[in-house]
């Protein structure tokens, strides 16, 4: 197969010959794994693991065809290890004429916000379920946009065993009708179903399954809103006992509100997702089967403590708001002095479903309340943030946060084995413009934890009776150092200095460097890394630690 698609991309290229319109970009990372009993690290039989890419892609006029070329010798440990081997898992051939777009091979999709359907990569989750199939989009008029596929979606090297089939339109009425009302409303509708063979000898499960949404999106001077409602029939597992068998459907909605103008900005958001979640294939777990996408409530934190314990989304069943602030002192006042002084607040807080999640068989049938905050907490997260200039060589940003993590239900541990986390965190960051083409930047982080409630006591023999000690407090400091347009130099350590375990008060220093040229960059490193969670929008794997050196070079072209 690989054979073949690359006879095809190559007699493509050759029919219309080179040009400037071939373009691509290429990524390779390389990791070393020595053992490290102090942070459980352990060694990797290779003397490096290996992920590598290469993408081309092609275009001439209206036709576009290109190819990615992956390797995994062996995948980083991070990755699925079903991630294996070298392979062409990616090719296609797009054209478009008379408004119509045509791709066969793969392509990625998403269906509105991605409730009943997203197709995407994300190389740092190790997500990629690109479709294999056929994808037409259309804009027949003004205003109407249409599109429908078909396929089977990746996992790792192979397909699924389901086949989706969808639908997508979207009006936007202001172009429809030609108007210059100020108010300009966009209408959007999706189907998507799966079919998947019935192997289960007992039960009879659905073969097709099927999910819908329906969305608004409104805007008016510096107001927006956008709302989406989604349903998904029952889709049990191929469970043989009855208990286990589910067969109540799924549904979510999502409402969000903007407001901004110069130098002011509010948003708030809501939404509730109950027994939402579709797989390309129902029996198998992980996040390469997962079809769908649940956007997170949560803010994105770039600052390591910040980040230390994020909010994995609950597919299962949740109901989160979040809402969002920002301000702008004037310059010249008393608070923004010369360069005006920014301000950002963010609260966000997820819980789970009164009662649950929905669950359907002939002997429960139980349905969560629509609106409530009485189930237990997941995740409480209030920031602020303060950005400053103070003059021409040096900036700031300060931050003050709190946090709220139940990390026996987010973490899957046994109640008790951990507990629900409160975290106070403290950020400095400074940036400093030393000379031209020179800049300093130093970060300062604490985090000061504590456990909200007494657990009892299980298996474990730590004093606090639970299964593993409380890491407890962390401080950080990063220095980096720039030399402009080329190089960059970086410093980190983590150190765990409140850890209930004084062996495992720990440093976890890296150190970095890099070289950039013109579309190219070089980065090489060594350094540790804890164990943990590690998540993007609302994404979460596990981060296996590690001791080591790496290897990092991109390039386009």
């Amino acid at each position: 197969m690989n054979k073949i698609t690359f006879i095809i991309i190559i007699t493509s290229i050759s029919f219309f010959g080179f040009s400037q319109e071939i373009h691509g970009d290429f990524i390779l990372n390389l990791q070393s794994y020595q053992e490290d009993n102090l942070i459980g690290a352990v060694p990797a039989d290779e003397i490096v693991l290996n992920n590598a890419y290469l993408n081309l892609n092609f275009t001439k006029g209206n036709f576009t065809t290109g190819l990615r070329y992956e390797s995994y010798l062996n995948a980083l440990a991070d990755y699925d290890p079903e991630f294996k081997g070298n392979g062409i898992p990616y090719r296609y051939a797009s054209y478009r004429i008379d408004k119509l777009e045509i791709t066969a091979g793969n392509y990625y999709e998403q269906l509105g916000s991605g409730l009943i359907f997203r197709s995407y990569e994300e190389k740092g989750l190790g997500i990629d379920n690109a479709m294999d199939g056929i994808r037409l989009k259309y804009n027949p008029t003004a205003g109407i946009y249409l599109k429908t596929f078909i396929g089977k979606s990746r996992t790792h090297f192979t397909y699924a065993d389901g086949i989706f089939r969808g639908i997508d339109g979207e009006i936007n009425l202001n172009e429809v009708f030609n108007s210059d009302i100020k108010i300009k409303a966009i209408l959007g509708g999706s189907f998507v179903s799966r079919y998947q063979e019935r192997t289960n000898p007992i039960f009879k499960i659905p073969q097709n399954v099927s999910a819908y949404a329906s969305r608004l999106s409104l805007m008016s001077g510096g107001w927006s809103y956008y709302g989406e409602y989604a349903y998904k029939i029952n889709d049990p597992a191929n469970a043989l006992s009855e208990s286990a068998m589910n067969y109540a459907g799924g549904n979510a909605f999502t409402q969000n509100i903007t407001f901004s103008k110069r130098g002011f900005g509010f948003s708030g958001e809501i939404h509730r997702i109950d027994n939402m979640s579709f797989k390309s294939d129902r029996d198998k777990d992980g996040k390469a089967y997962i079809i769908n996408y649940i956007p997170t409530l949560t803010k994105p934190h770039t600052y390591s403590l910040l980040a230390l314990y994020p909010c994995a989304t609950q597919s299962e069943g949740e109901f989160g708001m979040q809402f969002d602030l920002f301000y702008k002192i004037n310059k010249g006042s008393v608070l923004g002095g010369k360069y005006g002084t920014k301000i950002a607040l963010n609260y966000s807080r997820i819980n789970g479903l009164d009662g649950g999640g929905s669950f359907l068989n002939d002997k429960v049938d139980h349905t969560p309340e629509l609106f409530s905050f009485k189930e237990e907490l997941y995740f409480e997260d209030i920031n602020l943030e303060i950005n400053k200039k103070i003059n021409k060589k040096l900036k700031t940003n300060f931050i003050l946060a709190n946090q709220t993590y139940n990390r026996d239900f987010l973490e899957g541990h046994v109640p008790g084995d951990y507990g629900v986390l409160n975290s106070t965190i403290f950020i400095t960051d400074l940036s400093y413009k030393i000379k031209k083409g020179h800049s300093a930047r130093i970060e300062l982080q604490l985090l000061k934890s504590k456990q909200l409630k007494d657990y009892e006591s299980h298996s474990g023999s730590y004093e606090n009776g639970m299964e593993e000690p409380a890491e407890g407090d962390w401080g950080m400091m990063l220095l980096e150092y720039t030399i402009s347009p080329n190089w960059f130099f970086t410093i980190q350590d983590m150190y765990n200095f409140g850890n209930e375990i004084s062996d495992k008060r720990l440093h976890y220093i890296n150190l970095s460097a890099g070289y950039i040229k013109g579309a190219n960059r070089f980065e090489i490193g060594y350094g540790k890394k804890r164990e943990g969670i590690f998540c993007v929008g609302g994404v979460c794997k596990l981060v296996p630690s590690s001791n080591g050196f790496s290897l990092s070079v991109s390039s386009s072209f």
